[in-house]
């Protein structure tokens, strides 16, 4: 692999200082700081000048390094990532009096075609939640970790990140810490409050043995809580257990159909929208195409008229 050149020390520094600022400012999500970092010091390294080039860059500067990357073959969705990070970053520079102009102003972003969620059927469901080993430990966890996942709609950063601490089985309701440090009560299942107490139980003090200090609802064999990584691998391992393709399955696939089920069964889309933590309405919409495109489906199979 070619190795990246090192970025100038001004430019490293610059973009630490806004990273930190919009962190403590707006509590982005670790993942959102890290594709900023990179899609800055990028851009950084595009323009080649040995110190200062995020400082000096003008509106010229970034049509050129859009028009690279178009023609370069990134992605539109690629793109607009960029160009968020620039806007973010160049507003950021004139209200803290680094520029007196802003470059990203009249930057318009790519058009993205708006793809559907990828939901599983309830049928796909039942099997994938069914998948795991609950005669052993691991497997016990894993069930419960399935049923939390679609019985909650969480994501895997907020699944990855829940404290024990978090679930109160009592009340069956569940606090999630999600994107922007933004905390909501989500409702539990009996199926899934069902699990979580065999896990909690049976299984969980067995991995905190290893480490009778962690915090992390869900564990690993060695007591380390469970990772954004280990959480993707187990999902697609028992979906290919359950005769479903691992390449179609995922732990954000869950939270999407958590929501389209839901919403297939008669949910309100305002409730929908507070039990998946977003900010937006407008993100939440997107459930009802899904909602659409399924009665279409079934129109053109069944009606005569068709």
């Amino acid at each position: 692999m070619q190795q990246q050149p090192s970025l100038p020390d001004a430019d490293a520094r610059l973009i630490d200082a806004f990273l930190d600022a919009i962190w403590a400012e707006h509590g982005l999500a670790r993942a959102t700081l890290e594709s900023y970092r990179r899609d800055l010091a990028g851009f950084a390294r595009w323009r080649g000048e040995p110190s200062g080039a995020l400082q000096k860059a003008g509106r010229e500067d970034l049509f050129a390094y859009l028009r690279w990357r178009a023609e370069s073959g990134y992605s539109p969705r690629s793109n607009a990532r960029l160009l968020s990070a620039l806007r973010a970053f160049y507003g950021w520079m004139l209200r803290q009096r680094h520029r007196a102009d802003d470059p990203a102003t009249l930057l318009e972003p790519p058009r993205l075609p708006r793809s559907l969620p990828k939901a599983l059927s309830e049928s796909q469901v039942e099997a994938l939640l069914a998948a795991p080993d609950i005669d052993q430990p691991d497997g016990l966890r894993d069930r419960a970790m399935l049923e939390l996942m679609y019985g909650a709609g969480l994501r895997v950063s907020e699944l990855s990140n829940l404290p024990a601490t978090a679930v109160n089985l009592r009340q069956g309701v569940l606090r999630v810490t999600g994107k922007g440090s933004k905390e909501r009560l989500v409702p539990i299942g009996e199926e899934a409050q069902h699990w979580l107490e065999r896990y909690l139980q049976a299984a969980r003090p067995a991995a905190s043995r290893h480490r009778p200090q962690a915090v992390a609802l869900f564990l690993g064999s060695d007591g380390q809580p469970m990772s954004r990584q280990l959480c993707w691998r187990q999902v697609k391992r028992h979906a290919a257990a359950a005769g479903i393709d691992p390449a179609k399955v995922s732990p954000h696939g869950l939270r999407h159909s958590f929501a389209t089920h839901l919403l297939n069964h008669g949910a309100d889309l305002r409730a929908l929208q507070m039990l998946l933590g977003h900010s937006s309405l407008s993100t939440t919409q997107i459930y009802t195409l899904v909602a659409k495109e399924k009665l279409k489906r079934l129109h053109a199979q069944h009606h005569p008229r068709a």
